[in-house]
């Protein structure tokens, strides 16, 4: 038995004008909702180029942190290659591990000899449904001299993410199945009006 803690997700994006139909349906069937605006790192092994020469996909630290509430704390996670699509072939499945910090993201990162690669904010909404976190979102890029978001353009394409809010483990008593078959729910739910899918990368 694997001792990985796993995230079990599906994607989607649609357009702005369908946007309050697709709130609406979810709102209709989850237990809580609010704005979200995340801002979030990404960060690289600093021998990411030579890992790369060599054939490797080095593995990425991100860094998020709800811009909104002045006492959110940065949580630092990452994501290893998701389970093949003959094992899971519903939901993407990949080994995840997350960790909550206080204080200086890039100076932690720093420390484990990580650089930054890139920064996005994330604003939108945030839903509950049992054991699953929805969250919808446009991505706004940072402006270089303040680094405060630049609002999104109207046509930007919303994305749709609907997964585990915190890693499973794969055992008996919870299997990944369970999770698997809570993402599939929203995606029969959510038919004929936003298409829910696994995705690799």
């Amino acid at each position: 038995m694997s001792s990985h803690c796993y995230e079990v997700a599906l994607f989607g994006e649609f357009f702005a004008q369908d946007l309050k139909s697709i709130v609406n349906r979810i709102t209709l069937h989850s237990e809580s909702s609010q704005q979200m605006l995340y801002r979030e790192l990404v960060f690289e092994p600093i021998d990411a180029p030579q890992q790369r020469e060599l054939g490797n996909e080095p593995v990425l630290l991100r860094a998020r942190k709800e811009v909104t509430s002045s006492d959110s704390k940065w949580v630092l996670y990452s994501y290893l290659k998701p389970e093949s699509a003959r094992v899971h072939p519903e939901a993407t499945v990949r080994p995840w591990s997350t960790l909550e910090i206080d204080g200086d993201a890039m100076a932690f990162a720093s420390a484990l000899g990580y650089i930054r690669r890139s920064q996005i904010y994330k604003r939108g909404y945030l839903f509950r449904k049992g054991s699953l976190v929805i969250q919808m979102f446009q991505q706004e890029q940072v402006d270089p001299k303040t680094s405060k978001p630049i609002p999104a353009h109207a046509d930007t394409l919303w994305e749709v993410e609907v997964k585990t809010a915190s890693p499973v483990r794969n055992t008996p008593e919870t299997p990944l199945s369970v999770s698997v078959e809570a993402v599939m729910e929203i995606q029969i739910l959510m038919k004929g009006l936003l298409d829910l899918r696994r995705q690799d990368s």
